[in-house]
């Protein structure tokens, strides 16, 4: 089965994990990237105008992608991780899984948070993809091992 890690990261704790993830699996690392870059001032979650406040504060909020580049058309599985945002998935990658086709695909979803759990909205949303396979998604802490990845992702595989 042909898989591809695709995700987003503001911090680059989330790209850290999907590197070991895409690693561990031999699969292709995409970056979900908006086609305006978050500035601090944007994730500034105190600031109840900050752009990334505005975004999770509305839910059908869709950032504009800074490519649809992602070789999701060669995947069979596609792993799509997160932080955790406001409890939820951040609007961009709603995008994501907007912009493209899954049918026949398979979707596992994964988050970095120090205590969120992978939340309930990205697997709603996810659900709502028409064709594809949504299997059971996880929250992982920021330093998980390649090995423990690798267990977890290989129940997929």
């Amino acid at each position: 089965m042909k898989a591809l890690v695709a995700y987003f990261s503001a911090s680059g704790v989330t790209a850290a994990l999907a590197k070991r993830l895409a690693e561990a699996v031999g699969a292709p690392l995409y970056e979900i990237r908006p086609a305006v870059p978050y500035t601090a001032d944007d994730l500034d979650w105190r600031n109840r105008q900050s752009r990334s406040t505005l975004e999770m504060l509305d839910k059908n909020c869709r950032p504009a992608l800074a490519d649809t580049d992602a070789p999701v058309a060669d995947a069979d599985l596609i792993f799509v991780g997160y932080p955790v945002w406001w409890y939820r998935e951040p609007s961009v990658v709603d995008s994501f899984l907007d912009a493209y086709d899954f049918t026949g695909r398979k979707i596992v979803l994964f988050a970095t948070s120090g205590s969120s759990d992978l939340g309930e909205e990205a697997p709603a949303r996810a659900a709502e993809i028409t064709g594809a396979e949504i299997l059971p998604g996880r929250r992982f802490p920021a330093d998980t091992s390649a090995d423990a990845l690798k267990a977890w992702a290989e129940r997929f595989c």
